[in-house]
């Protein structure tokens, strides 16, 4: 397999979404896994939102940060579930959602890549900012070539312009690239892209049923190792 660089989304398949429950529930006992599902999904969906509304090569006119679009979601999370809003909250929530949990295995993963030579990056619709204290805080600045946000084209995930910044960046054609993501629709954009893709099927979900399968799935960021006959 002649793959050159291995680009990985963050939210999901580096960095834990979910454990922001672990507060949540701290703050809203009983609703802690509640909230961080409905706020997750309500975080996607106003992405595809603002990306649908107005697909403009120059970026949406109704563009706003991964940030702001969280901090939105969150917002609508607490409304839905009838759950207090207090200023509080929602800065204590945002400020642990800039420095999410980890996977496990990143570090040894990212690592290990390093030490065969092959070039890593991170291609993720949060902002540069969110994903800086992200990567700080996980340890891995060290271990990245590049992370890029959609935040320059103002268009997120799955749009064509998104997945382009790889190979605007680096100068490489889609076949060199292997994608890696645990979101399944990003792996199904990532694959009509061009790319090479593997999913991350961390929660055992079903495949997409629409489109081609991805071209390899595992169950954690060690398949990556795997993919590339590393392990």
């Amino acid at each position: 397999m002649a793959i050159k660089i291995v680009v990985f989304d963050a939210y999901g398949t580096l960095f834990d979404v979910y454990s922001i429950s672990a507060l949540a529930e701290q703050l809203y006992p009983g609703q802690g896994a509640a909230l961080s599902v409905l706020w997750r999904d309500k975080q996607i969906d106003y992405t595809r939102l603002i990306s649908l509304s107005d697909p403009s090569e120059q970026g949406s006119r109704h563009y706003q940060s991964f940030w702001d679009i969280t901090r939105a979601a969150l917002r609508y999370a607490l409304a839905r579930l009838g759950l207090v809003h207090t200023g509080a909250n929602e800065d204590a929530l945002m400020a642990q959602y800039a420095k999410l949990t980890a996977f496990s295995e990143n570090l040894g993963v990212l690592q290990s890549l390093r030490h065969h030579g092959v070039a890593t990056a991170i291609l993720s619709n949060g902002s540069p900012e969110m994903l800086a204290s992200a990567v700080h805080s996980a340890g891995m600045d060290d271990w990245l070539d590049a992370v890029l946000s959609v935040d320059r084209v103002r268009q997120f995930k799955t749009t064509p312009s998104s997945y382009q910044m790889v190979q605007d960046h680096f100068g490489v054609a889609p076949a060199d690239v292997l994608f890696v993501s645990s979101n399944a629709w990003d792996a199904l954009g990532a694959t009509w892209f061009g790319f090479t893709t593997l999913w991350v099927n961390r929660q055992g979900l079903p495949p997409e049923t629409i489109g081609p399968a991805p071209h390899h799935t595992g169950c954690d960021l060690s398949e990556v190792l795997k993919v590339l006959s590393l392990d």
